[in-house]
């Protein structure tokens, strides 16, 4: 049985819960909801819960460090569960994909998105996979404030599927790997199917 690391990004407190930038928040809950496992448990600067679910043993982690800080939660639970970045799937939002689709990859650099900055320093790479939701960019203005800002009520109602999308390929994942995963699901729209 194999032992995973699966964290999505986000920022704590009510204020940044339905912000484009805790779309992987979204998908942790939604994860640890299907598997039945409460992400409560106040572990590694983060809220931390662990389960079994197709064979593997999953340990989900929302770090409670803010976006920016968010490689020093990894780095702990990393360590003290003594596991590598291969072992290791991120979960977090993606200003240059459109809403509604994710992308999947292995390795690559933080495209100037603070959480995997984070990441990347305190991990000493970025060798892990990272499943990344597409948020869209903002037409005019500030990415800093259009990832802060709530999804609207047109995106809101589509969210459910969107989400319920990214835990499948989770599934996917934990069941038949990368490769696989990413034959299947990668770049995929999951409001149009």
């Amino acid at each position: 049985m194999a032992t995973r690391l699966i964290i999505g990004l986000g920022n704590p407190g009510p204020k940044y819960q339905w912000t484009r930038h805790n779309a992987g928040f979204m998908v942790l809950d939604r994860l640890s909801r299907v598997m039945g496992v409460a992400v409560a448990k106040k572990s590694f600067s983060g809220l931390y819960g662990e389960g079994g679910w197709h064979g593997d043993r999953l340990l989900l982690l929302k770090p409670q460090t803010f976006m920016n800080l968010s490689g020093r939660s990894a780095a702990e639970a990393l360590r003290f569960h003594k596991l590598t970045l291969s072992d290791l799937i991120v979960i977090h939002d993606d200003l240059d994909i459109p809403f509604g689709r994710v992308k999947i990859k292995e390795g690559g650099g933080h495209g100037g998105h603070n959480g995997l900055r984070s990441l990347m320093q305190e991990l000493g790479g970025g060798g892990f996979v990272r499943v990344r939701i597409g948020v869209g960019r903002p037409v005019h203005g500030d990415a800093a404030d259009y990832v802060l800002a709530n999804f609207p009520p047109t995106e809101m109602a589509s969210l459910p599927i969107l989400l319920d999308g990214v835990v499948d390929l989770l599934g996917e994942l934990v069941k038949s790997g990368l490769p696989r995963t990413m034959s299947l699901y990668n770049n995929r729209d999951f409001l149009s199917a």
